[in-house]
């Protein structure tokens, strides 16, 4: 493996796309519904309306969950409330397929070791692609949390080359808009000090982030 050589315009590009790519899809069907709106057919108007609802509020969740794990959140030292926190990972990722149990008392967290839990639950989904259950679990002390997030589900699997990624190495030294997040995971992990495990068990992959040593 080597290491991953990126410039931060570079780096900035890959995750700007990461995040379209999120948001394309439930506005390109809001634009879809509108055109049916357009047609003044009557027995499609109650049907274009609830699209347009539900990908709103999807692309709405999607957005704010970005802004917290990719996002500044505020300036150096700056903390996030878990609550808020899990109220943006349980609109972005409870759906038809997946469900998330968060676990976590209300307190205030470093803003880089909350941008580290969110970068790992959308680790989680990788980890169950045909949809399955989150758990979420965080402990505190004083101002250092502990988190383990599990994923459930038929063919559980531990993504390809994710821990490489993280460590900043990938087998040609460069990385697409896929591997961005990954590589940005490890990248916050380093600035919260904190390391990142995995472990898998018949359909559970398990992910631990604590304070390194």
């Amino acid at each position: 493996m080597t290491a991953i050589s990126l410039e931060p315009l570079d780096l900035a590009a890959l995750l700007c796309s990461r995040v379209c790519h999120d948001v394309i899809s439930p506005v390109g069907a809001i634009v879809n519904a509108l055109e049916v709106l357009e047609e003044d057919d009557p027995s499609m108007r109650d049907f274009a309306l609830d699209l347009i609802k539900k990908s709103a509020r999807s692309a709405s969740a999607r957005l704010q969950f970005a802004r917290l794990a990719f996002g500044a959140a505020g300036s150096a030292g700056a903390m996030i409330d878990l609550g808020d926190a899990g109220n943006v990972a349980n609109g972005f990722l409870n759906d038809d397929k997946l469900s998330l149990d968060w676990e976590a008392p209300r307190a205030l967290l470093p803003k880089n070791q909350v941008k580290l839990l969110l970068n790992l639950l959308i680790l989680a989904t990788h980890a169950v692609p045909r949809g399955g259950k989150l758990v979420s679990r965080a402990t505190i002390d004083g101002e250092q949390g502990r988190f383990v997030i599990t994923a459930t589900g038929s063919h559980a699997r531990i993504p390809n080359h994710v821990e490489d990624l993280i460590a900043g190495h990938s087998e040609t030294g460069t990385i697409d808009a896929h591997a961005v997040q990954p590589l940005y995971t490890g990248m916050v992990a380093r600035a919260a000090g904190m390391t990142i495990s995995f472990t898998i068990e018949a359909d559970t992959v398990s992910i631990t982030a604590q304070k390194a040593d």
